[in-house]
């Protein structure tokens, strides 16, 4: 994306990308989801009612240092 400037090394021209969830039963990608971190009683992450968005990663061409966005609510 050429109006992102990598915040480590200063390159401009992020390249657009996302982070992949393969774990089971995912969607193929990751979201991130508001509020802090609760464990249920299995160990898993409470996210009953808790908004979600989607993570927009850009990647810089320069240093390789990953940029991460939660631009779109899903």
């Amino acid at each position: 994306m050429d109006n992102y400037i990598c915040t480590l090394c200063g390159s401009g021209g992020l390249e657009p990308g996302f982070i992949e969830d393969s774990g089971e039963h995912s969607r193929g990608y990751a979201r991130w989801i508001a509020g802090p971190l609760e464990r249920g009683i299995f160990g898993g992450a409470k996210r009953m009612g808790r908004k979600r968005w989607q993570i927009d990663a850009y990647r810089c061409p320069g240093c390789g240092h990953l940029e991460l966005f939660g631009f779109r609510p899903v």
